[in-house]
């Protein structure tokens, strides 16, 4: 199983954040010149992490971004899953299915995988992520040149 893009940039802008000083408020291209990724990319992850309550922007002079109580406290699994969505790891049904469906085991074996990847997550919360070793390479990540 493979980590949608959109999660991986979601995982990694609230470990950036719960790295950060407290009171710092870096603005979204701010967070995304020092993670090396596409300022609109960004723009939707946060957007969706706001929805989700993991981030509180701040508008105007002197806003950004900060993470809320939930975005240090919430399970790893479960904002993999918020970020994921349900989706299976296959596609049996839709527009052409799969001629063996009705008689093929894999789906549930794969679910059954998924979840477990999931419950390996939740175990973890995303302030466990951002550990002493980890913040300062999270925090010293220049940006780019030539970007």
């Amino acid at each position: 199983m493979q980590l949608t893009r959109f999660t991986d940039l979601g995982l990694r802008v609230v470990m950036h954040l719960v790295a950060g000083p407290a009171g710092s408020m870096p603005g979204t291209r701010t967070i995304a010149n020092q993670l090396d990724l596409s300022y609109a990319h960004t723009t939707k992850v946060v957007a969706r992490l706001g929805e989700l309550g993991v981030v509180a922007p701040r508008r105007g002079r002197g806003g950004g971004l900060t993470v809320t109580e939930l975005g240090r406290t919430a399970s790893l699994g479960w904002l993999t899953r918020a970020l994921e969505g349900e989706e299976e790891v296959v596609e049996c049904e839709g527009a052409k299915p799969c001629p063996l469906r009705h008689g093929c085991t894999l789906r549930s074996k794969l679910r059954t995988a998924q979840d477990a990847f999931y419950a390996a997550l939740d175990d973890v919360t995303i302030a466990d992520l951002a550990t002493p070793d980890a913040g300062p390479v999270l925090l010293t990540l220049e940006p780019p040149t030539g970007r």
